[in-house]
């Protein structure tokens, strides 16, 4: 019986918690370490008795391994049946609350390195890109439209050519030092265009506004990037138009520490999974080669 399998998983305490935590977030075994306050050795030993229920699946990014409750299936029927009752103990919202500082940890460093290297972006996405034109490869998916977003729009060397496709452009990006270089781009007489600082899993954006929304080289940046299609799809219109840039999966963990990425890259698989739990039809995919034996896919996809 598979019900005996899960609660034989979580017939320790120390397990009951990891799932509680891994029922919210995804964490590494070092961050879950940390947080726990525990040997790795014991955390690990945790960890495969509630894989091996199915309880928790384990994504492997290059050398990392990244662990979550697992997200289909009866296993993730199982665990939303009982998440009511981790509510009211007190040491599941500890863990909870030091879950949320690693997390926020995350999106800090990431923010002070985009400040950081603001001034050298596009130098640095040229050592990858070469000559290649992805702004123009972009583009070609896009068409007139009222009002247009830049999930993560860095520089804004995108939202220059995006302003002459839409009515109203909106670029989004969390630091803000990259917004001030793209604020050099435009003079007062683009008020078509309009730079917002926030998160992209977090966009200050209503529901419903846009008729196309881009993210570009973004998503592998981000802790949950599935968190940042859901609001592209709570942003758009129906039939709106969502087109993606981002690397195909690879094992370059150079890039973790040059680029600052958070995944390496995505697989087809991966990326259609974030799409149709979002509510979106791939319509369709392009493939470039880049330096470092690395592979660009554009995917273009509409709101159902």
């Amino acid at each position: 019986m598979e019900s005996i399998n899960y609660f034989k998983a979580l017939a320790d305490e120390t397990r009951i918690r990891l799932f509680n935590i891994l029922l919210n977030h995804e964490l590494s075994v070092n961050e879950l370490v940390s947080l726990m306050d525990m040997g790795q050795s014991r955390i690990s030993r945790h960890l495969k008795i509630l894989t091996d229920s199915g309880l928790l699946e384990c994504r492997r990014d290059g050398v990392w391994a990244f662990y979550s409750v697992s997200k289909n299936g009866k296993e993730k029927e199982f665990a939303e049946a009982i998440r009511f009752l981790f509510h009211d103990e007190s040491e599941f919202s500890e863990d909870l609350k030091n879950a949320d500082i690693v997390m926020n940890d995350r999106k800090k460093k990431s923010k002070q390195f985009f400040n950081r290297i603001a001034h050298e972006w596009d130098d640095l996405q040229q050592q990858i890109m070469g000559d290649f034109d992805l702004n123009s490869a972009i583009l070609k998916h896009v068409d007139n439209c009222n009002f247009a977003v830049d999930m993560g729009c860095g520089t804004g060397k995108l939202l220059y050519h995006l302003k002459e496709l839409a009515a109203v452009t909106v670029g989004v990006d969390s630091s803000p030092v990259m917004l001030e270089q793209a604020r050099k781009l435009f003079s007062s007489k683009n008020g078509n265009v309009k730079l917002r600082l926030g998160e992209l899993e977090h966009l200050p954006i209503g529901d419903k506004e846009a008729d196309c929304v881009i993210i570009s080289m973004a998503l592998h940046h981000l802790s949950a990037p599935e968190k940042a299609v859901a609001e592209a799809a709570r942003i758009l219109n129906r039939k709106g138009k969502f087109v993606i840039a981002d690397f195909e999966k690879h094992r370059d963990e150079y890039m973790r520490e040059k680029y600052g990425d958070r995944w390496l890259g995505f697989s087809r698989e991966e990326m259609e999974a974030f799409l149709s739990g979002s509510g979106f039809a791939l319509i369709e995919m392009e493939s470039f080669p880049m330096n470092q034996s690395l592979k660009l896919n554009i995917y273009k996809s509409e709101k159902i």
